[in-house]
């Protein structure tokens, strides 16, 4: 690989930059279709998910927690985001196989799209976060500008690991239903809805290996807390950020190939 490859390779993803754009649109039109509310759900399904999380357990972790409803919030929008990302993403190329066989597109518009309007969704229940802070007083900090930075970093992670996992599934549909598992299993080892403090020394370093909470971490540091995160949590989150996109890349490049044949 040289840098005239990484050029072409750019080239061609400015080239169809609009075709990524119509599929982030239909992916959204076909997730809200016949839905009375439509993209309002993006709002109300974090602030329900929020009423029932801490009807639940603000009482049981109100003495460890300050503030529960945003506490769950900021934890479960960044969870949410990957694990529907990765999920949609997983079987995007069986889905648009018919599309494939009939004419040429980059097969990793596919993967990418679903993660992409999955961003649009976050953006959208971000505002959900916002009333909940307004409604429970909690502080406005001038951190609060930089989430990109965090969304940046975690987009990168989504994008790799969407890449890796849809070119998994293509040779083993298995995939698809032990993710589900997965995710339910990762989510109660992210604390979004408990504090970090309540697990045993023996099993942090479990929490430690976990990336979403760091990216988990990171988001509260500057919503909750008003505090910019250290540089080492700068550099893990966009290390393993980068990391994950060169991984699910290559893998991605390697196997498209032979997509044809299996789909």
């Amino acid at each position: 690989m040289n840098s005239n490859y990484v050029i072409d390779r750019i080239r061609g993803f400015i080239k169809y930059m609009p075709l990524l754009n119509q599929l982030v649109k239909r992916d959204i039109k076909v997730r809200y279709r016949k839905s009375f509310l439509g993209m309002l759900w993006t709002v109300l399904n974090p602030l329900m998910m929020m009423g029932v999380m801490t009807i639940v357990f603000s009482t049981l972790f109100e003495s460890n927690i300050e503030n529960f409803p945003v506490y769950f919030l900021t934890g479960n929008l960044i969870f949410a985001f990957n694990s529907e990302a990765t999920q949609q993403a997983l079987s995007s190329i069986i889905g648009n196989s018919l599309l494939i066989k009939k004419i040429y597109v980059p097969k990793y518009l596919f993967p990418v799209s679903r993660v992409v309007s999955c961003l649009v969704n976050f953006f959208f229940s971000f505002i959900a976060l916002l009333i909940v802070m307004i409604v429970t007083k909690a502080k406005f900090y001038i951190t609060i500008l930089l989430i990109p930075l965090p969304i940046l970093a975690l987009l990168l992670f989504t994008i790799g690991l969407s890449l890796l996992l849809s070119s998994i599934t293509v040779f083993f549909r298995d995939i698809g239903h032990f993710y589900g598992v997965f995710i339910l299993a990762w989510n109660y080892l992210t604390p979004v809805f408990y504090p970090v403090t309540i697990l045993p020394e023996r099993f942090r370093w479990i929490v430690n290996f976990n990336p979403l909470y760091h990216y988990i971490t990171y988001f509260r540091l500057l919503v909750r807390d008003g505090v910019f995160p250290s540089f080492e949590l700068n550099l893990y989150c966009f290390g393993m950020g980068i990391a994950m996109l060169i991984i699910g890349v290559a893998i991605f490049w390697k196997k498209q190939d032979r997509f044809i044949l299996y789909i």
